[in-house]
């Protein structure tokens, strides 16, 4: 939710008086899907939120034809506070990269060790590709707009281009025999050993735990 708040904050800053449709419409333009986990259904409910909480006005309704009516919004003085205080902190702390496939590597395990393999090489294949439409279309995707949209470009192609040697990297070390896979003999703790670790580290679960 963060995330959300300083996008449509910033939006809001920028665009002031704008109503959510040109909010929502240029953040669609941005891919914020992808890459800020902005769902585009949240604007919206986002923009009455913080509107409750006293971060943003309504300054007018506008209704063109028949169409649905649209509220104009701008920052509020506690708005601008809280968004200069949402941008500061990102720009100044550092906060791991969250997603499902870290989930599901954690537990690599479980997985087949001819499937992990494949599903590592296949993972960096799609990171190569993702990494080419950027190069062959980022002068498409920046025109028109300030100079550090093609930085933020820039970040994400190196990111992946990191991602996607460190895939293949581990798929030959696990092809090669490391690491310990679903049917075969471990050679780590067994899970009531592990469990008894947790235990002695963590003490005994009390009644609300079981």
């Amino acid at each position: 939710m963060s995330t959300t708040r300083l996008m449509i904050l910033g939006l809001v800053s920028y665009l002031q008086p704008v109503h959510g449709y040109d909010i929502r419409k240029e953040l669609a333009s941005w891919n914020v899907e992808s890459w800020a986990n902005v769902q585009p259904g949240s604007i919206y409910h986002a923009l009455r939120k913080m509107t409750g909480e006293g971060l943003l006005e309504e300054v007018s309704t506008e209704r063109v034809n028949n169409r649905p009516a649209r509220t104009v919004y701008r920052l509020t003085a506690s708005g601008t506070a809280e968004y200069q205080a949402l941008l500061r902190k990102y720009w100044w702390e550092y906060q791991e990269p969250q997603g499902p496939f870290l989930a599901a590597f954690a537990f690599l395990p479980h997985l087949p060790r001819a499937e992990a393999v494949g599903a590592l090489r296949a993972r960096a294949r799609l990171l190569e590709g993702w990494n080419a439409a950027y190069r062959d279309n980022v002068e498409e995707w920046t025109e028109y707009k300030p100079p550090h949209v093609g930085w933020q470009f820039e970040l994400t192609m190196l990111r992946c281009e990191a991602e996607a040697r460190w895939c293949h990297d581990i798929a030959a070390r696990i092809e090669a025999g490391e690491g310990v896979h679903v049917n075969e003999q471990p050679e780590g703790p067994t899970a009531e050993e592990w469990r008894k670790a947790i235990r002695a580290e963590h003490g005994e679960p009390a009644d609300e735990d079981e």
